[in-house]
C-alpha cells in the first residue's frame, strides 16, 4: 500500500508515521521486492537458456538444471515460469524402428531381463537407428550403451547398414572401455548383430551374448530411449546436407552433451561423465 501511494506522490515520511513503520523499513521494502522481481527476470533468463540448449528437457529436469547453477527453487516455481512464458516442451510422437531378423544365423537368449545392475562394464547394450538427410537419403547410427551408467562407450556412423557399422561402434567400446571377460553384450535379433564377424568379436573377448525376444522392443528399451532422446533433443532441430555434416553433429552431442551434460533422471539427474566419476568415490544405486 505505502508502495501505491508513494507513486501517487504521497509524503513517504506522513505514510510510514501513519502506519507504524520506518522510512528505512519502507526502502528494504522496496529493495527486497526489486530483488524479487530481478530474481525471477534472472531466472526466466536463465530458463529460457536451458530450453534453448535443450529444447526437450521437462519442468523437472530444468528445475535440476538450476539447482546445479545455484538457484534455490522448486519445480513448483520452475512449472509456473514455464507455462506462463510458453516454455513447456511439446509431447513427443511414437514412432517405428524397423530390424531385419529374418535371417538362419544363430539367436541367444535374453541374459539380462530382471539383472541385478551391480556396475559398469557388467551390461552392454546395442542399437542402430537411422538418421535422415535433406537429400532424402538416410545415414545409420550404430551405439553400444553401458547399461548401468547409460554412457555411449561405442558409437559409429555409416551410409549403410552392413555388418561394418555394427563391428566399428563395438571395437571402439572395447578400446575405450577394455572390458573384463564375462560382460553381457545385448542386442536385437538384427542380422548385423547376428553376423559370424560380429559374434566372433564378441566372443573373442569372452562376452556373453544375450539377445531381445522376438518382436519384443522393451528388451532393449535403454537403446531405443536413447535413440528417442538423440532424435529429439539433436537431430529433429537440425537439418544436415551430407554424411559429413551429421557426423560432426552426431559425434559432438554423443561427446560434448548426452554423455558430459544431459541430465538422467535414472542417475539422480546427473550426466553419466559425471555419474561413472562419483562412481569412484562412492557406489551409487541405479533403477532399471
Amino acid at each position: 500500500m505505502i508502495d501505491s501511494f508513494s507513486q501517487n506522490g504521497k509524503s513517504v515520511n506522513l505514510l510510514c508515521q501513519a502506519l507504524g513503520v520506518s522510512r528505512s523499513g519502507f526502502y528494504d521494502y522496496l529493495k527486497n521486492k526489486m530483488t524479487k522481481k530481478e530474481e525471477e527476470n534472472l531466472i526466466k533468463n536463465q530458463i529460457e537458456q536451458i530450453a534453448l540448449e535443450y529444447p526437450r528437457y521437462g519442468y523437472r529436469r530444468v528445475t535440476r538444471e538450476l539447482k546445479r547453477r545455484q538457484f534455490e527453487i522448486n519445480h513448483k516455481k520452475v512449472l509456473r515460469i514455464m507455462d506462463e512464458n510458453d516454455l513447456l516442451c511439446k509431447p513427443k510422437k511414437k514412432f517405428m524402428l524397423t530390424t531385419d531378423s529374418n535371417h538362419t544365423l544363430s539367436i541367444y537368449p535374453n541374459l539380462i531381463k530382471g539383472i541385478a545392475l551391480t556396475g559398469i562394464n557388467q551390461v552392454w547394450v546395442s542399437d542402430i537407428t537411422y538418421i535422415a538427410l535433406t537429400s532424402g537419403r538416410f545415414v545409420f547410427l550404430a551405439v553400444v550403451l553401458d547399461l548401468y551408467s547409460r554412457k555411449v562407450v561405442g558409437w559409429d556412423l555409416g551410409e549403410d547398414l552392413s555388418k561394418a557399422l555394427v563391428v566399428h561402434a563395438l571395437e571402439m567400446a572395447i578400446v575405450r572401455r577394455q572390458p573384463p571377460q564375462g560382460l553381457i553384450h545385448h542386442s536385437d535379433r538384427g542380422v548385423q548383430y547376428a553376423s559370424y564377424e560380429y559374434i566372433d568379436i564378441l566372443k573373442l573377448n569372452g562376452f556373453q551374448i544375450s539377445m531381445s525376444r522376438k518382436g519384443n522392443p522393451y528388451d532393449n528399451a535403454v537403446c531405443e530411449s536413447f535413440n528417442k532422446t538423440l532424435k529429439w533433443d539433436e537431430v529433429r532441430l537440425n537439418e544436415y546436407d551430407n554424411y559429413y555434416e551429421a557426423k560432426n553433429h552426431i559425434a559432438n552431442y554423443i561427446e560434448n552433451i548426452y554423455n558430459a551434460k544431459r541430465l538422467h533422471s535414472s542417475l539422480n539427474y546427473r550426466p553419466p561423465n559425471e555419474f561413472e566419476e562419483d562412481l569412484i568415490k562412492n557406489q551409487l544405486s541405479v533403477r532399471y
